[in-house]
This record gives structure tokens, C-alpha cells and sequence, in this order.
């Protein structure tokens, strides 16, 4: 197997398994605060969102997009790179403490911000467990510094496989909670014991997932110290590349914050906070494990190339990746959209809360194929060091789900609220991977979008029959009223048989069709199975 075909494998399995294990810890967690109407759940799902929020703002944008291009330039230096990296480090520490300690002075207002139709109580609550999760922001930094550093190096297992640990961490920490408290869904009655054993878990999660990462540091021949000389290494060259990338992530932080808004009305009342990120969390299996594991080592060769100078190169592996992302991510789609019932009982405590999370869960998946596509097409400017593009037409989006996250309040009950707002991102979606398409082709040339696109559309004509013949096994087996929406467990199984259903129709269909992308895609899968 290439070295390629080595990154994907290991991505991908780490992904799965990672993936997984989050399903168990979304599960227990379920089970100690409950899901839909529950405003315990929002109440802890708000607060820990938190972090994630502000460290996108400081970091992820930034991390993505210009670390790893800089890294593998870097690595040419006459020391492999090491005082970069070190310099770079004792950057990235600075600045996320520097935020970190903000956050905690703020917290109040976070909240509020985030979710100002929360009662009193639930506002309480939030705000307490807003101090216990928002120190990981500093360790969510420090885990994707280390990460993407690692990665950069070619070493893309750790940064994969870390988050079991966290995953791990919190399915025994949760576990606690309920076995010392029993499951709490409403709002008062919570002691400061209570709010203890739900933050420090998620905390100790975050915390633990980045300790492990430097396990594995030396063994990528990297070494660090602390260098606080950032001058003559290009850090200036970084932030002016930062600068568009920071924009882009508050631009989408902030039409994110409108949501949540938004969405808080309808915590109590129908899928909420905890609903829309269990159903996020599905959406995003399919494409952790396809895009990210396919388009990671892509990317990095993208830089490569882009580096040398090598165009034609870049073209070829952008419809290239589109295409091998297409073939499973098209088929994905339709079988979670099939089990869109039975996956959604995964992450409720009771059958019949099911139907409306799973509708939130199918206004996120017509998002799925534009979010994977996107992935290549915004990956390919940071490639050339152009976040500026990408900034563009990701402003447009962030317009178009800011108006119809309105659209849907003003105009949709609020037990409809949150599906509206999914299936407005999804909207957002498309519109954004069009124009950044057409951007793409202005900038490189010829994408040979005739051919990728042809590919697309056969995988669509396949994943119509696929969808149905899973969807006609979940009616089969009862419906709403039948064993696959009776129990979480049951859930998860009941998902795993329509998906396996729906597979075997597309590559059937695939088969009949004479898709010559099948052979490729089955060789991958065979490679996968036999490691």
C-alpha cells in the first residue's frame, strides 16, 4: 500500500473508532441528562459548545489554513524545521491562555449571548458549567497545534486517534454522574457536587486528549522549547494569511451565534441545543470518516505541489479527490437519510422524540455532498497561501444562514425551529461551494468539472434505489412503531441494517450502471478490510 493509501487507513480507522466511541459518550450523556425538551441537556450542551466557539475564533481557521502549509515549508530549513515549530508554539500557548483566562472573566455574558431566551434557572446552570468547560478552550489549541504539526510531519495517526481517549475519559465520568445521582433533565435541584462531576469530565476529556499527542512527539523527530524570539521566521508572513482566515471563522462564528439565539427559543419545547448537536454529530460520521481521511493526506500533497509550482498536479488531485469522496459520501448520504429515524433514537430517551430529531438530522444531510465537495475546493486556495478567497464566499454563506435562520423564527413553530435552521445552513451550503467553484476554476484554471461532476450525478442515479430499498427495510420492520425505534441500542443496530441494505443496492446499481469509479472504490475498501 502507498503512503498515501497508509494516511488514509489510518485516518480513517482512528476516525471510526473515534467516531464510535463518541456515539457511546453521546449516548450516556443522554441517558444522565436527556435529549429532546430536556433543559438540563441544553443548558450543559450550551456551555460546552463554548469553548469550541472561541477557539475556532483563535484558532482553527488559523491552524488549517496556514500552519500546515508553513510547516511543510519549514521542514526544508537547514533544522528540519525545529526552531519554527518551537517559535510557533510559544506563539499559539500565549495567545490561547490569553484567551482562555478572557473566556472565564466573561462567562456570564457568553452565555447570555449565546442563549438569551433560557429561563433563569436554565441561565444559572449554564453559566455554571460555562466556568468548568471553558479552560478547554487552552487545551482544544493545544491538541490542534500538536495535531496538524504532527500531521504536517506526515504522522497522522495521533491526531486521529487521541479523542478516544477523551471519549473514554467521559463515558466513565458520566457513568458517575448517573450512578451517583441518577438522570437529572430539569434545571433546579442541581448541587455544586452535581455540576463537578459533569464539567471535570468534560474538561478532563479535552485535557486528556491533548496530553497524549506529545507521546509521540520525539517519535516524529520533532522537538520543543519554549522561544519567545518570533521575529526571522516568517510569523508576519503568517498573520497577514491569518488575518483573512480569522475573518472567515468570525464571520462564521458570528452568523453561529445568531443560530443559537435563535434556537434557544425553542429549548423545552421541541430539538434544541443537545438535539441539534447529537443530530450534527451524525452528520458529521460520514464525513470525519470519508472526507477527512481521504482529504487530509490530499491536502497536504496539495501544498506540496502548490509549493513546486506543480498546477496541473493540483488540478488532477482536486477532481480526483472529489471524485473518490463523491463515491462513498453519495452513498452516505442516502442510507443515513433512509435510517434517519432509527439513527436519531440513538440520541433520544424515548421512541417518540425520534421522528423530530430525525427531521433536524435530514435538513442537515442535504448539506452533506456541497460540505464535502467544499472541503477540496477551500483546502485547494489555502494550498497557494489565498485565505482571502475563501473569506469571500464564505461570507456569503454566513449571509444566507443568518437570513434563513430568521426566516425559519418568523415563520416556523418552535418544535419546527431547529429543523428549519438546519435545512437553512444546508441551503447556505450549496450556494457557498458553487461560488467557491467558480473562484477555484478563475484561479487554476480547467477543473475538469465534466468529469467529476458526470461521476457525482452516477453516484445520485445509484443512491435513489439505495435509499428507497433501506427505507422500505425500516417500514418492514415496523416503522416508528417497530424494534428498530424501541430502545437506543436497537437504534444503532436498526441504522446498521438499513445502511448495510442500502449499500449493497448502490453498488449494484453502480454495477449496472458500469461506473468505472466502482473498481477503484472496492480495491480501497478491500485494502481497508484486509488491514
Amino acid at each position: 500500500m502507498t503512503s498515501f493509501g497508509r494516511a488514509s487507513l489510518l485516518i480513517g480507522a482512528g476516525t471510526v473508532i473515534s467516531r464510535l466511541s463518541g456515539f457511546v459518550r453521546s449516548i450516556v450523556l443522554v441517558a444522565a441528562l436527556g435529549s429532546v425538551g430536556s433543559r438540563a441537556a441544553d443548558a450543559f450542551s450550551t456551555a460546552n459548545q463554548l469553548p469550541n466557539n472561541i477557539y475556532a475564533i483563535i484558532s482553527t481557521g488559523i491552524i488549517t489554513a496556514v500552519v500546515v502549509p508553513q510547516i511543510v515549508k519549514a521542514a526544508s530549513h537547514a533544522d528540519g524545521g525545529r526552531a519554527f515549530v518551537s517559535k510557533l508554539f510559544t506563539l499559539g500557548t500565549t495567545v490561547l491562555l490569553g484567551a482562555t483566562a478572557l473566556a472565564m472573566v466573561f462567562a456570564p455574558l457568553l452565555v447570555v449571548a449565546y442563549a438569551p431566551n433560557y429561563t433563569p434557572d436554565q441561565m444559572a446552570l449554564a453559566t455554571a458549567f460555562a466556568y468548568w468547560c471553558l479552560p478547554q478552550v487552552l487545551f482544544y489549541g493545544l491538541y490542534a497545534l500538536l495535531g496538524e504539526t504532527l500531521n504536517a510531519r506526515n504522522a497522522y495517526g495521533p491526531f486521529t486517534w487521541a479523542p478516544i481517549i477523551n471519549n473514554v475519559v467521559s463515558v466513565a465520568g458520566f457513568g458517575a454522574f448517573i450512578a451517583l445521582f441518577g438522570p437529572q433533565t430539569e434545571v433546579t435541584g442541581w448541587t455544586p457536587g452535581m455540576v463537578t462531576v459533569i464539567g471535570a469530565t468534560a474538561t478532563g476529556g479535552v485535557v486528556a486528549q491533548a496530553i497524549v499527542l506529545l507521546l509521540f512527539w520525539r517519535g516524529a523527530g520533532l522537538s520543543l522549547r519554549p522561544d519567545f524570539r518570533w521575529r526571522g521566521v516568517g510569523l508576519r508572513h503568517i498573520g497577514r494569511l491569518a488575518g483573512w482566515t480569522f475573518l472567515m471563522v468570525l464571520v462564521g462564528q458570528a452568523a453561529g451565534l445568531i443560530q443559537s439565539q435563535l434556537l434557544s427559543a425553542a429549548s423545552g419545547y421541541g430539538p434544541a441545543a443537545t438535539t441539534s448537536q447529537n443530530m450534527w454529530l451524525l452528520f458529521m460520521l460520514p464525513y470525519s470518516v470519508i472526507v477527512v481521511s481521504i482529504g487530509t493526506p490530499y491536502f497536504t500533497r496539495l501544498s506540496e505541489q502548490a509549493h513546486a509550482g506543480n498546477i496541473d498536479a493540483v488540478r488532477v488531485d482536486v477532481g480526483r479527490s472529489i471524485t473518490m469522496l463523491g463515491l462513498f459520501i453519495v452513498l452516505a448520504t442516502a442510507a443515513l437519510a433512509a435510517a434517519a429515524i432509527p439513527a436519531a433514537r440513538i440520541f433520544t430517551d424515548s421512541d417518540a422524540d425520534a421522528p423530530a430529531a430525525a427531521l433536524m438530522l435530514l435538513c442537515y444531510l442535504a448539506g452533506l455532498i456541497p460540505m464535502s465537495v467544499l472541503y477540496i475546493v477551500q483546502r485547494s486556495f489555502y494550498a497557494f497561501d489565498d485565505t482571502r478567497t475563501p473569506f469571500l464566499f464564505t461570507l456569503l454563506q454566513a449571509v444566507l444562514v443568518v437570513l434563513t435562520a430568521f426566516i425559519a423564527s418568523w415563520t416556523l413553530p418552535r418544535e419546527y425551529l431547529g429543523a428549519g435552521i438546519a435545512l437553512g445552513q444546508s441551503f447556505a451550503m450549496l450556494v457557498q461551494v458553487i461560488a467557491g467553484g467558480i473562484l477555484l476554476r478563475r484561479k487554476i484554471g480547467d477543473l475538469r468539472a465534466r468529469v467529476w461532476l458526470g461521476s457525482l450525478a452516477r453516484f445520485g442515479i445509484a443512491a435513489i434505489p439505495a435509499g428507497l430499498a433501506g427505507y422500505g427495510v425500516f417500514l418492514l420492520a415496523g416503522g416508528v412503531h417497530g424494534w428498530m425505534v424501541s430502545g437506543q441500542i436497537l437504534g444503532a443496530v436498526g441504522t446498521a441494517v438499513v445502511g448495510l441494505s442500502a449499500t449493497v443496492v448502490y453498488v449494484l446499481a453502480l454495477a449496472v450502471l458500469r461506473a468505472p469509479e466502482l473498481g477503484p472504490g472496492i480495491a480501497l475498501v478491500r485494502r481497508i478490510v484486509r488491514r
